[in-house]
């Protein structure tokens, strides 16, 4: 059986599944990805060197398909030893047809290589948008096997045209995000591919 891909399913199966379930009748009103933001912090204790930020890029890119864009500091802060214009972030927006290939590839692949997976996150933020931390960039199978002292976590952020939680679930939930069940303690982020759940986050 031909597998059928994310964008594919977003105009056909999806599509009618969300209009069946949320009562809505115009297709153009069915809740879509707007676009889907990997963001990695960059901890100078442990990412210190033009080294590990070259890697950071490289991963980044190999698991988007896009180049990654580093993020400075708008001003000094001393109790953080942060200094004017000091790269602290790098991050890649992806939209259209890169971001559900990148959607398509985490729920495929990437998920199901978590050790002890028993599910992601099911809270939204309130505006039908899904945020979810990763703790090993090693879960992609773009990157090769790194050493422990270059696993690194990143944030990503799936922004919807949903108009609230509800709609923004029922199309996560079409898409085949594997939300938590209800009982299960949310902690914002989950494990990473070689680590327990009590691995302690590597940003």
């Amino acid at each position: 059986m031909a597998y059928d891909s994310l964008h594919d399913r977003l105009r056909g199966p999806i599509t009618k599944t969300l209009q069946q379930r949320l009562g809505i009748k115009n297709v153009n009103a069915v809740p879509r990805v707007r676009r889907v933001v990997v963001n990695v912090g960059i901890n100078r204790s442990k990412m210190e060197g033009k080294e590990i930020l070259d890697y950071i890029a490289d991963c980044l890119a190999r698991i988007t398909g896009q180049k990654p864009v580093f993020t400075r500091a708008r001003k000094a802060i001393s109790n953080f030893k942060v200094r004017q214009n000091l790269v602290v972030g790098a991050m890649v927006t992806l939209r259209g047809r890169k971001a559900e290939e990148f959607l398509d590839r985490l729920l495929s692949y990437s998920l199901p290589r978590v050790r002890d997976f028993r599910g992601v996150p099911s809270k939204l933020d309130g505006h039908g948008n899904y945020s979810l931390g990763l703790r090993d960039h090693s879960i992609f199978p773009e990157v090769p096997p790194s050493d422990a002292k270059q696993i690194f976590g990143m944030q990503i952020l799936i922004e919807t045209t949903a108009k609230n939680d509800e709609e923004g679930r029922a199309l996560f939930e079409a898409m085949g995000m594997p939300f938590r069940k209800s009982g299960k303690k949310d902690d914002g982020s989950i494990a990473s591919a070689g680590a327990s759940a009590d691995t302690p986050d590597s940003k």
